[in-house]
């Protein structure tokens, strides 16, 4: 269980390494054609020592990737998030977003799926504005206007990812209390609910509601994000949100625990249809 960068760090080095040795080098040869030491290439690979993304672009170059999906992927596993290519969107709110939130977008902006387990508001790729305002303030109790209007801004930015091409597939199982806790008041709640009644209804969006009537299930210990790559699924990864920072679970035997609860309480929850009409049965009710 690590902090973001550190477990980027570690999967980038490792992808690298992959890469060197299918391109039959030594990490002597990689450092030569680089026009470095060999501890160079020897430290980000085994992830002690991170690499901006020029030393990225260089060591792909050596080792002839070409793909684009691929190369920017990597480039966001070299930290992106946190100072690198200056031409993803959330570089503008470097002075607003902090590091692990930044990290956790840039990992968003990048996979192929979410699986997300939400017990408490709803999902923030699905919340309309006034929805995002509200628990903006709620979270951030006395911020200033203006970092609140940044922060809510960001959020409807992110939401770009399912409209994009492809989209990121979302997967969300809801807890019923996300639909029965009214935040911002009636009407922003109504209005909550009609936009999920819109959202479940894309194709690239999987709800499902888990009604209290299902009573205690294995997500009671809270909320959950998986997020996969389809280009490498050992890149796939776990954050769980704290009040202060963000953790990282990029092991397999965390990552199939995570699967196999994300399963089992899909398994439990209404089905798709089944849930889109309990939430259009929640919103004519708010």
């Amino acid at each position: 269980m690590q902090h973001g960068p550190a477990v980027r760090r570690r999967k980038l080095g490792a992808e690298l390494r992959a890469l060197r040795t299918s391109a039959a080098l030594t990490s002597g040869e990689a450092a030569r054609l680089a026009g470095w030491h060999q501890s160079k290439v020897s430290r980000i690979e085994t992830g002690t020592s991170g690499a901006k993304p020029a030393d990225v672009r260089l060591l792909l170059d050596v080792y002839g990737v070409t793909d684009p999906q691929l190369r920017e992927l990597l480039l966001v596993l070299s930290g992106t998030g946190d100072g690198g290519d200056r031409h993803h969107w959330w570089h503008a709110y470097r002075g607003v977003l902090p590091p692990t939130y930044r990290d956790f977008i840039s990992l968003e902006s990048q996979a192929s799926a979410m699986r997300t387990l939400e017990t408490t508001v709803i999902p923030g790729l699905l919340q309309t504005p006034e929805y995002a305002r509200a628990v903006t303030e709620a979270a951030l109790e006395g911020e200033s206007e203006e970092r609140l209007d940044a922060l809510v801004e960001v959020r409807l930015t992110r939401q770009d990812v399912l409209s994009a091409q492809p989209p990121l597939e979302l997967s969300a199982v809801l807890d019923e209390a996300v639909l029965r806790r009214e935040v911002g008041g009636p009407g922003v709640m109504a209005r909550q609910l009609a936009r999920l009644v819109e959202a479940a209804r894309l194709p690239q969006v999987r709800l499902q509601v888990l009604p209290f009537s299902a009573g205690a299930h294995i997500g009671v210990t809270g909320p959950f994000v998986i997020f996969s790559f389809s280009r490498r699924s050992d890149l796939d990864v776990v954050v769980l949100d704290h009040l202060t920072s963000s953790l990282h679970l990029e092991r397999k035997e965390d990552l199939r625990a995570y699967v196999e609860a994300f399963n089992a309480l899909s398994a439990h929850a209404l089905s798709p249809e089944d849930s889109l009409d309990f939430i259009a049965g929640a919103a004519a009710g708010a």
